[in-house]
């Protein structure tokens, strides 16, 4: 089993991987927005 300390790490790093993703995502659309107007 493994420790909280880990399992806390883990969920954080999960965390933040999501807002990255969902930034990355929000550039994109912006981005698709600029070329299409």
């Amino acid at each position: 089993m493994a420790n909280m300390r880990a399992i806390r790490t883990r969920i954080k790093s999960v965390k933040n991987t999501q807002q990255i993703t969902k930034a990355m995502k929000m550039v994109a659309v912006s981005k698709l927005r600029r070329t299409q107007a």
